[in-house]
């Protein structure tokens, strides 16, 4: 029974050693990589045209959403999430999502990059407006 006990400890001890020698993980998504800060984070195919209500909220969108969400909602490495992107499909973020993000913030909750502070450049119509022109892109994207 000690021989056995010693057998287990001495096991044990080579594999706490060989533990701390592992090399560290590599970030979780959502944490920059210093080379890529501001980078797109996916791919967004773009519609063949966008309605008008759309091009209202593109302008609005390019005037402050851009700096955090990237060109055509493609999300920026190290400072905003892609809203094209699944996890803001309709069925799981509605429109009034939206409206709440940019009223009051949005603690973070699907992603690492913290939480988002209110905006307050936009009225509700303007949002309205720019939820349009995102969940276009959504579509042409084949997210409904």
């Amino acid at each position: 029974m000690k021989k056995q006990l010693m057998i287990a400890a001495a096991i044990g001890a080579v594999g706490i050693g060989a533990w701390a020698f592992l090399p560290p993980k590599a970030p979780p998504t959502g944490q920059p990589q210093a080379a890529n800060i501001g980078a797109a984070l996916v791919r967004v195919a773009l519609p063949a045209s966008l309605s008008p209500n759309a091009q209202l909220g593109q302008r609005a969108y390019e005037t402050v959403c851009v700096a955090c969400h990237g060109e055509d909602g493609s999300g920026r490495n190290g400072m905003g999430p892609p809203l094209v992107h699944k996890i803001y499909e309709p069925s799981h973020h509605g429109d009034e999502a939206f409206q709440r993000a940019v009223a009051l913030g949005v603690r973070a909750h699907h992603w690492s990059f913290g939480d988002m502070a209110p905006v307050s450049d936009f009225t509700r119509a303007d949002v309205k407006m720019i939820i349009t022109y995102l969940r276009e892109l959504q579509r042409a994207n084949g997210i409904n």
